[in-house]
């Protein structure tokens, strides 16, 4: 499909661009909790995308958000995206990113999930037991979203690993009405 080349392409693009520069890692993460951020906020994602908005303005709502706080590469990378009128497929290529940069290490991707920021001891005993789980080494790319409200939720290719207090209260309340 046309749609998912050119998230391919873009992916790839961005990924060799960060490579080259030696920060493939850090603006990798940096992109996909962007990408997050643009699927959770409904008038973040208008404003990106919005065609009657100037391209100076949309500029400014991307320095907001990343000036200072991520690598001046990312807020770059995420622009070219935006000028090419992509801002609506920021979270397929950051997910695109991230496969492909795993595969490239011989990792396996786990997309997280969580209400609260995870640590480093966090993110590394779930990437322990993830790999322990599939049998492969595993690349966590983490992304908050307060609809999981507690817990984790984990994509691990086609497989889901849901771990969210929603989804405990769901089978609990299946369980006590015995309705499946």
């Amino acid at each position: 499909m046309a749609g998912d080349d050119a998230v391919r392409g873009y992916a790839e693009a961005l990924l060799a661009v960060a490579h080259a520069e030696g920060v493939l890692d850090r603006v990798q993460d940096e992109l996909y909790a962007f990408a997050a951020a643009v699927e959770r906020h409904a008038d973040l994602r208008e404003a990106l995308t919005d065609a009657a908005l100037p391209p100076e303005r949309k500029k400014a709502v991307i320095e907001e958000l990343l000036g200072g706080r991520a690598h001046p590469l990312t807020a770059t990378l995420v622009g070219f995206v935006v000028d090419a009128g992509h801002a609506r497929r920021i979270g397929p290529i950051a997910a695109e990113l991230a496969r492909e940069a795993a595969r490239r290490s011989q990792k396996t991707l786990a997309e997280v999930r969580s209400a609260v920021p995870l640590s480093d001891d966090q993110s590394s005993r779930l990437a322990e037991a993830l790999s322990s789980a599939t049998g492969q080494p595993i690349e966590l790319k983490a992304a908050v979203d307060p609809s999981v409200i507690g817990g984790v939720v984990v994509r691990v290719g086609d497989e889901v690993f849901d771990g969210s207090v929603a989804s405990r209260l769901n089978g609990a309340r299946q369980h006590l009405t015995g309705s499946v």
